[in-house]
């Protein structure tokens, strides 16, 4: 999908601040067998698809020295697919949501989001009904034909012309189903400046997109912010985080992360895919909570190829050494 971000980006300088405890952390995996850090104390209540933060505090906790081994398997993995020409490049963040431990592999490597940008819009437009809670019944005419044939992985449902849509309802199209049409709708009838607060708010520096904004402007460490901040519930109140991951657990793309873990398994992600002309080059992206019992964790993948389905493939394949890796 050539999707566009020059409506929301290019627009202001970011200001970089620190956003609920422990969202900033270094690229690197943890060597020593125990590390000072920030421990993160949860609330008792029962949600699905949150894990709210009720307090921080320094503590000292036992890293999983079985995240060396499967970080040397991933970059295995990524290095095999380079070379078979799967893909061209990948990068890939992994973190346990249970006050764990995470890895990085090329965390600081950019990339075009694509698709993945519909996360934040969504969580703008649920920022704004905390305030009035009407927004989301607020109804849309969609008056235009879209054209889908620049999606590669197109919905499977699309928008109908002269038919009235609420905004929840375009929203669920355009993260279930990646609708563009949904999401130019939604793009249209939003101040620009909310959802640049989302970014703003939550430390994701977007100030590439001022140069290039159709270009490579944001890395997965970053882009896992927005997973991690709606499973600590620490920027949208409850109900909205909870209704966003419960939107992002619908979606009805299964051939990148999802293909790697088990059915029975609830996994509430986007994915994002771009194809650059001349070059040909496809980026193909994947991030979200893969909701492993007693023990969630978050992972992103992004890639670049000459072949979406080959990129599919070896997201597939590292979700799933993860997923065996994590669940033993």
């Amino acid at each position: 999908m050539d999707l566009s971000v020059k409506k929301i980006f290019g627009i202001s300088t970011l200001t970089a601040i620190s956003f609920a405890c422990g969202l900033i952390v270094s690229p690197y995996l943890f060597t020593k067998t125990n590390q000072n850090i920030t421990k993160e104390i949860r609330k008792s209540y029962n949600f699905k698809y949150i894990n709210p933060l009720l307090e921080c505090e320094n503590s000292t906790i036992s890293q999983d020295s079985n995240l060396a081994s499967l970080k040397k398997t991933i970059e295995f993995i990524i290095n095999q697919d380079i070379s078979i020409g799967k893909i061209s490049f990948a990068s890939v963040y992994y973190r346990d949501l249970n006050n764990g431990p995470w890895i990085g592999i090329n965390a600081s490597e950019y990339f075009s989001p694509a698709s993945l940008i519909k996360v934040p819009v969504m969580m703008a437009y649920l920022k704004e009904a905390e305030e009035d809670s009407t927004i989301l019944d607020r109804k849309i005419t969609n008056t235009k034909i879209f054209d889908y044939s620049q999606q590669n992985i197109t919905p499977t449902t699309v928008l109908e012309q002269d038919k009235e849509y609420t905004v929840n309802e375009l929203i669920e199209r355009m993260i279930i189903y990646s609708d563009n049409a949904a999401y130019e709708l939604l793009l249209e009838n939003i101040d620009n400046t909310k959802i640049f607060n989302v970014y703003k708010d939550l430390d994701v520096d977007i100030s590439k997109a001022q140069s290039d904004p159709n270009g490579d402007i944001i890395t997965v460490k970053d882009y896992s912010s927005f997973f991690r901040i709606l499973f600590n519930s620490s920027y949208l109140e409850e109900k909205m985080s909870e209704k966003a991951l419960n939107i992002l657990s619908r979606s009805q793309y299964t051939k990148g992360l999802v293909a790697g873990i088990p059915q029975n398994i609830t996994v509430a992600h986007k994915f994002g895919e771009r194809q650059f002309l001349p070059s040909h080059e496809k980026q193909l992206h994947d991030c979200g909570i893969v909701y492993l019992p007693k023990k969630p964790y978050l992972i992103c993948i992004m890639s670049r190829s000459t072949d979406f389905d080959k990129a599919a493939n070896f997201i597939h394949q590292v979700s799933k050494v993860v997923y065996d890796e994590i669940s033993k």
